[in-house]
């Protein structure tokens, strides 16, 4: 049995792979709403956030052989989790991550490595600042650049209960919060920039499925300053980008194939 990190579009893909290619998986999500997705995929799924001991114990009673972390590339918690369990239970880790973009010869982007320098450099910055990394940081950005005169931050964040009640606690006004599910094209994008006046923008280096590239191009062709912020830097070990090489890492492993239950 396998024991696939999901939640996003992209691992969904992976599990539809290993699945079709006779693989016997688990899918682990921390949301209701990701599990769904996977659901009507026909993929086993479990749903709820994990720490290290959970996990072992998940592990050694779903009989797992191998743990593949398709996990967000901005979800470290969730990568140290499962490497420290799959050293405890003694089965191989494999980190399956989207391809990421270069924005090193982008015209009118700031590198930046953590939240907070992004935060800094928006400050410096002022004008019509849009948020698009999620609710995880917004306090970051919040305490650091809502009492800034000439500054006008407006959030773009999943439509949870939890995310406006923290929008409100945090004295995010209701007009520049922006609860939508992405991702969003180009042209939309572009529509939501004009919208807002927005002189600034801060992202995520997620990758291509992400739609990172849609926000940032848009962006680029409107004279919109961008502040991209890395990705963490964590030695994985065994890491791949695509479907075919952890197909192809399964068998060199010697993971066996079953036949996967068509409903679950």
């Amino acid at each position: 049995m396998i024991f696939l990190l999901a939640g996003t579009s992209d691992a969904r893909e992976l599990g539809v792979v290993l699945r079709d290619a006779g693989y016997s998986l688990i899918a682990s999500v921390v949301t209701e709403n990701a599990a769904q997705s996977l659901r009507e995929e026909h993929l086993m799924v479990r749903v709820g956030r994990l720490d290290a001991i959970h996990m072992e114990q998940t592990m050694r009673d779903e009989h797992i052989s191998v743990i593949i972390d398709a996990s967000h590339p901005f979800a470290r918690e969730a990568h140290e989790t499962a490497m420290a369990a799959a050293k405890a239970v003694d089965v191989p880790y494999i980190r399956y991550e989207r391809a990421g973009l270069d924005f090193s010869l982008r015209h009118g982007v700031v590198l930046v490595e953590t939240y907070e320098e992004a935060a800094d450099v928006a400050a410096e910055l002022k004008g019509s600042v849009m948020l698009t990394t999620g609710a995880k940081t917004l306090p970051i950005f919040a305490k650091r650049l809502s009492a800034i005169s000439d500054l006008r931050l407006v959030i773009r964040l999943l439509p949870r209960a939890e995310n406006m009640q923290m929008c409100e606690q945090l004295g995010i006004a209701q007009k520049n919060i922006v609860a939508m599910q992405g991702p969003f094209s180009y042209e939309f994008n572009a529509a939501l920039y004009q919208h807002y006046g927005t002189t600034v923008m801060i992202t995520k280096e997620s990758g291509e499925v992400g739609a990172v590239d849609e926000k940032v191009q848009a962006a680029i062709d409107l004279g919109i300053m961008i502040i991209v912020i890395g990705r963490p830097n964590i030695e994985y070990g065994t890491s791949f980008s695509t479907t075919g090489q952890i197909v192809d890492a399964l068998a060199e492993l010697g993971v066996p194939c079953y036949t996967q239950p068509s409903q679950l």
